[in-house]
């Protein structure tokens, strides 16, 4: 089974991305893992972090519970959601909050 993300939307949500730098391949399973590894800290806080969907490079996110009203969630999502996952996944160019 390919678990590669190719060019193309995986729709969960409603969340649709403008890729930067045209069609790329994501892992979907680090890509979760990656995500997993992400959510104790989230969690903790009273929040969770939703995959809604994947173009290219970017990375779409719904941060829910706690986490989705909170004032800093852009840092968040900027300093330690994005950092990790372009750490931890081949592929990933952006992740977007919506």
């Amino acid at each position: 089974m390919d678990n590669t993300i190719e060019g193309s939307i995986i729709e969960i949500g409603s969340a649709i991305a403008r890729p930067k730098d045209g069609p790329s391949k994501i892992d979907r399973d680090e890509l979760e893992s990656a995500l997993d590894y992400i959510r104790p800290a989230l969690q903790a806080d009273g929040g969770d972090v939703v995959l809604e969907g994947v173009l290219g490079g970017t990375v779409n996110l719904q941060l829910v519970g706690a986490c989705g009203g909170c004032p800093i969630s852009e840092t968040t999502v900027t300093a330690g959601i994005e950092r990790i996952l372009k750490d931890r996944v081949a592929g990933v160019t952006e992740v977007l909050a919506i």
